[in-house]
């Protein structure tokens, strides 16, 4: 226990719990404050589901994070080091672009909303790129022990972000504030965040080192030096080499790993998506769902997610990804059951604990596994190549939940069983079986590595 609370008191944690805020804030700006603005304008439920596809930008987006491991930025990199460089870059740009969708309207401009929303993705999915990569370099390969520790401390920063920070949004729009008004409030948060890069510690790293030896090596193999064949050797050792390493260390497998991460979490993103238009279509108020899907949601996921660091460290990050996936699939029925039933305060809270204890539980499981699974010289690129499938199968897929919902409204077989919601929600309960499937070749496959 003692060793426990030496690692969370560890000043690092901090960071790493302060950039989880800072990653988590954006999924409000285009997630679930953007979804209740485009409620009010009028947007159906298939429409919505759709614009949330502006979120498919964090599946590609390990296309240009080699350039984040290598590319340095004039004056600001030789003064705050690779990662606080690039993080000062991109918040700055993401304060700027939630100004401007203060200033827009989406009954008046859809386009525009939806063109400033998908640059608020390119740029935060980004900067998730930037975080990620600190979390992990900050801790030596020694203390990889730590690793479901700061996937709990980065994930608890996530959801205060996204849910504390998002509580503020739709308190504020309860209380009467235009949409437009609250995205100009909240963009003062970004300041924070700002704040919080310049007090942070740079990470040791050998990568520079290791990155030279694979250019010089490329060099060598493309027979010269002259100067198209350093540009062809310095784009091969910072794109293609960090990806080579990657699908060299796992062979075939390294595809099954691909796949397990696109398909782990995409009941939970299919609920995610609809759950606050879910909410409001029963019954809740604006008010209701700030309280219990934001503020004390958020709140709970904190101490959630250091209770299933423990858990995972206990039962090592297979079992743990394993028992999370049965309890997140589980967890869905909660959902079908408050379909059924109606705007029950008593079943919706309770609904809303589980949900967070398992969705904090599968995320710092999944989290601790990815990183795990990374070569320090290439943390950013290998990374977000990883978390870029997740997010892939989520925004792909969850796209059309919208869908799926308007298609089983009014279908009789659909009504003999309670309705959409209630059928949609049991479906999302069982998208997790084929992840957990391939988990178990997985785990057999590279038992080494998880033990």
């Amino acid at each position: 226990m003692n060793k426990l609370l030496v690692t969370y008191l560890d000043k690092r944690m901090l960071f790493i719990f302060l950039n989880g805020i800072a990653s988590g804030f954006p999924w409000v700006i285009i997630g679930s404050a953007m979804t209740l603005w485009l409620k009010d304008a009028g947007l159906t439920r298939t429409a919505i589901g759709f614009f949330g596809s502006v979120f498919a930008v964090y599946s590609i987006n390990w296309l240009w994070a080699p350039l984040l491991d290598r590319v340095q930025i004039p004056i600001l990199t030789k003064r705050f080091g690779q990662r606080r460089s690039w993080l000062l870059v991109l918040q700055s740009l993401l304060l700027l672009l939630i100004i401007a969708i203060s200033f827009t309207d989406p009954k008046n401009s859809l386009v525009w909303v939806s063109l400033l929303a998908l640059l608020v993705a390119i740029v935060s999915s980004t900067q998730d790129i930037v975080i990620d990569a600190y979390r992990i370099d900050a801790f030596s390969l020694a203390e990889k022990d730590k690793l479901p520790a700061t996937a709990a401390m980065a994930t608890s920063g996530w959801w205060v972000g996204y849910g504390f920070l998002g509580a503020v949004a739709l308190y504020l729009s309860d209380f009467g504030q235009d949409w437009s008004s609250v995205y100009l409030i909240i963009s003062i948060f970004v300041v924070g965040f700002i704040l919080n890069t310049l007090w942070l510690d740079e990470p040791e790293s050998q990568r520079e080192v290791v990155q030279e030896q694979a250019q010089k090596e490329y060099e060598n193999l493309l027979g010269g030096h002259n100067l198209w064949q350093k540009i062809s050797a310095w784009f091969l050792s910072t794109a293609v080499e960090p990806l080579k390493d990657f699908f060299v260390r796992f062979g075939k497998t390294a595809l099954v790993i691909l796949l397990f991460i696109v398909f782990f979490k995409i009941g939970e993103a299919f609920l995610g998506r609809m759950s606050l238009i879910f909410y409001k279509e029963i019954g809740f108020t604006t008010g209701e769902i700030a309280t219990y899907s934001k503020l004390a949601g958020s709140v709970l996921t904190v101490f959630f997610s250091i209770l299933a660091s423990i858990i995972t460290v206990h039962y090592g990050l297979v079992r743990g990804l394993m028992i999370s996936g049965i309890a997140m699939a589980s967890t869905n029925l909660i959902f079908s059951y408050l379909a059924f039933v109606g705007p029950d305060t008593t079943v919706f809270a309770m609904a809303i604990l589980l949900d967070n204890f398992t969705a904090a539980f599968s995320t710092v499981a999944f989290v601790a596994f990815i990183s795990h699974l990374t070569n320090r010289a290439y943390t950013a690129t290998q990374y977000a190549l990883m978390a870029s499938a997740g997010n892939f199968g989520r925004t792909l897929f969850a796209g059309g939940s919208g869908w799926m919902v308007d298609s089983l409204e009014a279908q009789e077989w659909v009504e003999m069983l309670g309705g959409e919601w209630v059928v949609f929600f049991a479906i999302t309960a069982l998208m997790v079986v084929p992840s957990l499937i391939m988990l178990t070749w997985i785990s057999r496959k590279f038992k080494h590595i998880f033990n």
